[in-house]
């Protein structure tokens, strides 16, 4: 199958699936969605079950694959399983922790089994950010080690980093430190407040808004990608700056990116949407940030479950989005993160979140404009004109 492609039909077959292996986890991370503890559960998909989900995956040729945790490294058939894929001709990423585990050895052993990219994560410029928000002593450096053993051998580096209210400030350091290492991709995640997650760990809508500028601004230079993860509203923000730039005349030529194996999302993709999370007993969900599930792989075949649960189909429909999301004029690119509007209390002016019930809960964005959280184009009086002239102008 070819990863590359582009043109997925989100209603047949998701983009991404990630499969979380394991929950066992050594370190214990401040916004962990999963409550990571250090011991596996009795309950976890079985070698088998794991290799008859990759062959479910290569069936729907979804063009991203991750294996992820807690820490992949404590499954012990960890690159039994990444072989199984490789031979399916399914493309594999992985996250594993860093902690002592994560060594040269284990790294070599990866790629060797078929590892298509190695995942790491890096939530401060120092060790003292970084260790802080992994709970352990030494992570930063472990991760880095993991980066240049895995320059070393060729293995393709992705680094994953979730900005809070814990990390915000050293945004430019954090920046800085990207383009000083040899990667394929920045993933930048935007925390959502479930697991060990809090509320007052999360970024407002003004700064929010202030990493996307960085964000874009970086892409203007960077040898890497960059892909954000839930925070849909940066694809609104890619657009205005694409028509301003063609107003302005100013449109620089895109430099060139490290390239891997492994495709780039399309436009559009949300929680439910082109996106779908396996748990590590088999439960499947939109997203690993939203723990409503909608059914489990053990009774039923992934690809139904996908196609035709309520819940994933009325994520799709994005004729059913409520408050501002349904009103906004780029509700089809982007949609809001349904996973934060399912994690956020319920706030004035905004609908109850006792009074949801499933499935209109994954659909409603329970916020209101003036919300500290609420994207700040809701909060814009002409955002209607200017958005018919941003649609306009990217037809042309």
């Amino acid at each position: 199958m070819n990863p590359c492609i582009n043109t997925v039909n989100f209603d047949e077959r998701p983009f991404i699936a990630i499969w979380e292996v394991t929950q066992a986890c050594d370190l214990a991370c401040v916004h962990c969605r999963a409550s990571a503890q250090p011991e596996r559960h009795p309950l976890e998909l079985t070698t088998e079950e794991g290799k008859g989900l990759i062959d479910q995956i290569a069936a729907l040729e979804v063009p991203v694959f991750v294996l992820t945790g807690g820490d992949p490294i404590k499954r012990p058939d960890l690159f039994e399983l990444i072989a199984h894929a490789r031979s399916k001709g399914v493309r594999v990423s992985l996250t594993p922790s860093a902690t002592p585990l994560l060594t040269r050895a284990i790294v070599v052993r990866l790629k060797e089994a078929g590892l298509a990219r190695l995942a790491v994560s890096l939530d401060g410029a120092a060790s003292a950010t970084h260790d802080a928000f992994r709970g352990m002593a030494g992570s930063y450096a472990r991760t880095l080690n993991a980066v240049r053993w895995a320059n070393e051998i060729g293995l393709p580096v992705q680094i994953n980093t979730t900005f809070s209210r814990r990390n915000i400030g050293e945004i430019d350091a954090i920046v800085a430190l990207m383009e000083s290492l040899r990667i394929t991709l920045w993933s930048v995640f935007f925390l959502v407040p479930t697991g060990r997650g809090k509320l007052s760990d999360l970024l407002n809508a003004e700064e929010f808004e202030q990493v996307f500028a960085k964000l874009y601004s970086l892409s203007q230079s960077a040898s890497f990608d960059i892909k954000t993860t839930e925070a849909q509203h940066y694809r609104r923000f890619l657009l205005q700056q694409k028509v301003a730039a063609r107003k302005e005349a100013s449109a620089r030529r895109a430099p060139q990116k490290v390239e891997d194996a492994i495709g780039r999302a399309p436009r559009g993709l949300n929680d439910g949407r082109g996106f779908v999370f396996i748990s590590h007993t088999g439960e499947v969900f939109p997203s690993g940030f939203m723990p409503l599930s909608a059914g489990s792989i053990r009774h039923q075949p992934l690809a139904t479950i996908y196609r035709h649960s309520p819940l994933f189909r009325n994520l799709r429909d994005t004729a059913q989005l409520e408050g501002k999301c349904g009103a906004c004029e780029f509700k089809e690119i982007c949609g809001g993160s349904r996973a934060r509007a399912y994690a956020l209390p319920a706030i004035p002016l905004a609908m109850s979140r006792a009074a949801f019930t499933f499935p209109a809960v994954t659909l409603r964005r329970p916020q209101a404009s003036n919300s500290p959280w609420a994207c700040t184009f809701c909060r814009e009086p002409e955002r209607r004109a200017r958005s018919q002239a941003f649609r306009t102008q990217e037809k042309k």
